[in-house]
């Protein structure tokens, strides 16, 4: 099979994504986001999100196809993200896949959500193919993680992750006790331009030398949301103003630097010059600046998909699915699930036994 049309389900968080492609090419990259419900809340509610997804695939799924120019019958194959992520919203989108695939008699691919991000590069038009080996750092509200992809399609290898809250999530926490609303990524961001990032030397998450032995590529941001929280609670105790902005760039740069530094020593420790930068968190404007500006100086290519194809989306799912296809693999069977855990190194699930 040629260049297969694929449509692609992604619910693993609050954004319904309905993807389009054929073969590397994008044809619709549909998002309907709850974000504006959990705001409220000042996060993400699981109970919320299933139902926004419950409610957005269908006028998702019309409008995609609608954009593409396609029809349900002219599709080869449905994908569809079974884990890792929220387990009411993932189940949403397996059962919608599921059903979708059987009414019209298509092959179906229940792939990895965090591989999905990776996908997601190919489809960046008019760049170099997506060189292997590469090192990619996946940093999004509820992951962070560092991986090392040898193949797309069969063999990646996850090198460290958070070991409490993601980059994201510490974003959001960080935003709320500075009184910033939700989402707190861009919240952080504009608080942060006028700011020195200098100006307090906030902690930085397992990087000393101890922590290095055992968790060279792993990340931790609760200690670093705990100093920033004892930060503010001696201001307020003097009667001092917090200095908003200072606290803010302080806090992003602490965030940056291990992030940064966490991903180009994994480049050079394994001998990889090329570093893949993926999932919502890289829409910060500071840590794109950063990852560029430090991976010149160490011979490091970095490659960034649109920022559109960065946070959560179906494209990224279709993408992935199309290249499982176009490598042969066989449709995964009806026997899976929702997989909140699933592995990075589940690429694909229940493939079904080639006879």
């Amino acid at each position: 099979m040629s260049e297969p049309l694929v449509l692609g389900i992604e619910t693993s968080c609050d954004e319904t994504g309905i993807g389009i492609v054929r073969g590397r090419t994008l044809l619709s990259n549909t998002i309907a986001s709850s974000m504006d419900e959990h705001a409220r809340y000042g996060g993400v509610v699981p109970e919320v999100a299933a139902r926004a997804h419950l409610e957005a695939l269908q006028p998702a799924i019309d409008a995609a196809l609608a954009e593409a120019g396609v029809g349900l019958d002219d599709l080869d194959a449905v994908a569809v993200t079974s884990g890792p992520g929220l387990a009411g919203a993932l189940m949403v989108g397996v059962g919608a896949a599921k059903g979708l695939a059987v009414s019209i008699d298509k092959p179906l691919y229940a792939v990895n959500h965090l591989v999905g991000h990776i996908a997601a590069d190919i489809l960046t038009a008019d760049s170099a193919p997506l060189e292997y080996p590469t090192i990619a750092l996946l940093v999004s509200g509820g992951h962070t993680s560092l991986l090392h992809v040898r193949d797309l399609t069969t063999d990646v290898e996850l090198l460290g992750e958070t070991m409490d809250d993601a980059a994201g999530e510490a974003f959001d926490k960080v935003a709320r006790l500075l009184s910033l609303p939700y989402p707190g990524g861009p919240e952080i961001d504009r608080a942060a331009a006028d700011g020195d990032p200098e100006a307090i030397r906030f902690p930085r998450g397992l990087s000393r030398a101890s922590d290095l032995a055992k968790h060279r590529y792993d990340f931790s941001f609760s200690g670093l949301k705990t100093a920033v929280a004892r930060w503010v609670e001696r201001c307020e105790a003097e009667g001092v103003e917090v200095p908003l902005a200072d606290v803010a760039a302080s806090f992003r740069e602490a965030v940056v630097d291990v992030l940064v530094t966490k991903a180009l020593a994994a480049c050079a420790d394994l001998g990889v010059p090329r570093l893949l930068l993926g999932g919502g968190v890289i829409a910060n404007r500071r840590l794109r600046e950063v990852a560029l500006g430090r991976a010149e100086a160490a011979g490091v290519t970095v490659r960034i998909p649109p920022l559109s194809l960065c946070t959560d989306n179906g494209a990224m799912i279709a993408a992935l699915a199309s290249e499982l296809i176009s490598s042969g693999r066989c449709p995964s069977t009806l026997a899976f699930g929702a997989d909140s855990t699933l592995p990075v190194t589940e690429i694909q699930i229940a493939e079904a036994v080639s006879v």
